[in-house]
């Protein structure tokens, strides 16, 4: 079992920053990949930034070189810097975990951008 805490969401202007957290707790040491994903009002769940426990990341073209997915191992916690924020990026954003064929999930938080 893996818990995972998010926070740091909020609300800011078009062109802003904002960077999220979520602490992982539990079974860590099987965790293959984290990510994030987000939802916006009437649209599916997308992803956003993966990053492997090899330290590979990817990302979804709409926020390349505006996003950046790191980890900090020593505090379990995956980060997701958001730069250059646009209105279309208003979303729940939701961490996941994989271990083996299952995944886990966070709460979500909530990101609002104004323009």
């Amino acid at each position: 079992q893996v818990q995972l805490v998010e926070s740091g969401g909020g609300l800011v202007q078009a062109g802003g920053s904002l960077r999220l957290s979520c602490a992982a707790s539990g079974s860590i040491f099987s965790i293959n990949a984290m990510g994030w994903y987000r939802r916006a009002p009437g649209k599916q769940r997308e992803l956003v930034a993966r990053i492997t426990s090899g330290g590979s990341t990817n990302y979804a073209d709409s926020v390349k070189g505006r996003f950046t997915i790191s980890r900090d191992n020593a505090k379990n916690t995956v980060y997701l810097q958001m730069n250059s924020l646009k209105p279309e990026d208003t979303a729940v954003y939701y961490c996941n975990a994989i271990v083996g064929i299952q995944g886990y999930w966070g709460q979500g938080t909530q990101v609002t951008v104004s323009s």
